[in-house]
């Protein structure tokens, strides 16, 4: 496939001619004057400029890339290429499908794309490019709305994915959404669905606690709206209340961290709205500066059998169950083992539940931990 056809380069006034050589422009490829071979490289930009289902006309991400690229280099050797833009199709469905078609390509060639831009409905075409993977998939959506309202594109697209045939999402967990701005019966089919949602109230200020959630996910869809609009007036719903801008860039790194996940969309820039001083440009920016850092410090947490774990099985009086908890020693990181009862079931892989050394003190005390009483009922 010829990903070239559907690209537009990197506009000149993003690349600075003055630029240090420890910065990040002078660290990664640029579609610019040349379009580079995908050979060798680890994770690719590209950007969506369609945000036609926002009721607008065309998004800009020229002071995204101005921000990014002044951001000093990350540490590691940087094998990054900026694809540029994906060109709008006839209609934002059309678009929608451009990007599986890149997003496909570039996954089976395990490279990670990072989409910039475009509204939030885009993220259809980012899940979609996993079907060709034939393999369940968990998505993470960060998002102060639910989007399941069927009647629009942009407000529904969560439920166009859960509702997609062929169905291969594993699971679905939502971070960060605001109680006074979703309809509770919508809340209530999501837990029905045994889906995992956290209130916006839930995470603030406790990022690093629901890292297991984010450890879980295979693509990861960021709604900007969800970030409080003094640090992201460049949305097309910019709110009062959401996360901070540190808080955003700490998901951000704990998902580069994330050895499953192989795609990230941030969506709904807007900058035709934002600061005069790029304000939301320099947040998303720092997002993906963060995840990068994060991308190039994964530590490799897969072999469960390997001695480079150590097992904690915990016991509860009058229960037949134990729970068996496992302890990365190059990470620090926590899992805990959920028994299958179908040995050959297409859900083994997940077997191993991303965990907190809180719930490892909650078993100590006693008490079954909630994930794993969870994950046990959706079996």
């Amino acid at each position: 496939m010829d990903i070239k056809l559907f690209l537009d380069p990197v506009a000149s006034e993003c690349v600075a001619s003055d630029a240090s050589s420890s910065s990040f422009q002078e660290s990664i490829f640029i579609n610019h004057t040349k379009m580079y071979e995908l050979d060798g490289v680890d994770i690719v930009l590209l950007g969506v400029l369609d945000v036609r289902s926002e009721g607008a006309t065309e998004s800009s991400l020229v002071e995204f890339r101005k921000a990014l690229y002044g951001l000093a280099k990350n540490t590691g050797t940087n094998r990054i290429l900026d694809l540029g833009n994906l060109r709008n199709g006839p209609s934002p469905a059309d678009t929608r499908l451009r990007l599986m078609e890149v997003c496909e390509h570039l996954l089976s060639r395990n490279i990670l794309p990072i989409i910039i831009g475009g509204s939030h409905d885009m993220d259809i075409g980012q899940y979609r490019a996993y079907e060709a993977a034939d393999k369940l998939v968990t998505l993470l959506n960060v998002d102060g709305y639910f989007d399941l309202d069927e009647r629009s594109d942009v407000k529904g697209h969560i439920a166009q994915i859960i509702k997609h045939d062929p169905n291969y999402l594993f699971n679905y967990i939502h971070l960060g959404f605001q109680s006074y701005l979703v309809d509770s019966s919508q809340l209530g089919v999501l837990e029905e669905l045994y889906f995992e949602v956290v209130r916006l109230g839930d995470i603030k200020g406790k990022v690093a606690e629901y890292e297991p959630y984010i450890r879980d996910a295979d693509l990861m869809s960021f709604d900007l709206s969800a970030i409080q609009s003094i640090y992201c007036p460049g949305t097309f719903e910019p709110n009062v209340f959401g996360l901070t801008g540190e808080e955003a860039a700490q998901i951000c790194w704990y998902a580069g961290h994330n050895d499953k996940l192989t795609s990230l969309g941030i969506y709904g820039y807007n900058a035709a709205t934002d600061h005069a001083d790029a304000k939301t440009a320099q947040v998303v920016a720092a997002m993906v500066w963060y995840f990068i850092e994060g991308y190039y410090h994964r530590k490799g947490d897969k072999n469960f059998m390997s001695n480079d774990y150590t097992t904690y099985e915990v016991a509860f009086e009058n229960r037949p169950e134990t729970v068996r908890f496992y302890k990365s020693k190059m990470s620090e990181k926590w899992w805990l083992e959920v028994p299958d009862e179908n040995s050959d079931s297409i859900f083994l892989r997940n077997r191993m539940i991303p965990c907190s050394y809180t719930d490892y003190e909650t078993a100590m005390k006693g008490e079954l931990p909630a994930r794993w009483l969870k994950a046990m009922s959706a079996n």
